[in-house]
């Protein structure tokens, strides 16, 4: 029997993989973007979205369980498929519209699914909120970080 624990991996690692989505136009594009003098942790980010996408499909496996199979528990797992979805557009997405003010609309529209959605959580979980806050903590950073690439290559 297929656990559930099993279901919410495979779904995050596929729907992670979206995020390759991109074509070498775009990555050019981007890696011709100046960054912020500040921005030295760029190596580590891939790192640290593997940590958040385990935290949220951690986070979700702990409401499933909660309540599974029911109708309140189905709409939650669809609230965080539509997060993960928002959070892996960003790159596909602004490489394709070469838009650094794409990135930050789709950061800042991720970063406020992602507080709704924790909010939502923590009247079931302590826990699986509690899971979510890396998320919660790092999407600011992202966005800031394209904003910040706007201004400084004085686009869009």
């Amino acid at each position: 029997m297929i656990k559930s624990w099993m279901v919410i991996g495979g779904v995050t690692l596929l729907v992670a993989l979206g995020s390759n989505l991109v074509t070498p136009d775009g990555v050019r594009w981007f890696k011709r973007q100046q960054r912020p003098r500040w921005l030295t942790f760029e190596w580590a980010i891939p790192f640290i979205w593997t940590f958040i996408f385990i935290c949220g499909a951690w986070s979700a496996y702990i409401i499933w369980e909660s309540d599974p199979g029911t109708t309140e528990t189905w709409l939650l797992m669809g609230f965080y498929l539509l997060l993960e979805v928002a959070i892996v557009a960003y790159t596909p997405v602004m490489f394709a519209l070469r838009s650094l003010k794409i990135g930050t609309i789709v950061g800042a529209v991720g970063t406020v699914l992602g507080l709704v959605l924790t909010l939502i959580v923590l009247s079931i979980s302590g826990w699986a909120a509690l899971l979510l806050l890396p998320y919660l903590l790092w999407s600011p950073v992202g966005t800031y970080t394209t904003w910040e690439m706007m201004q400084l290559n004085n686009i869009d």
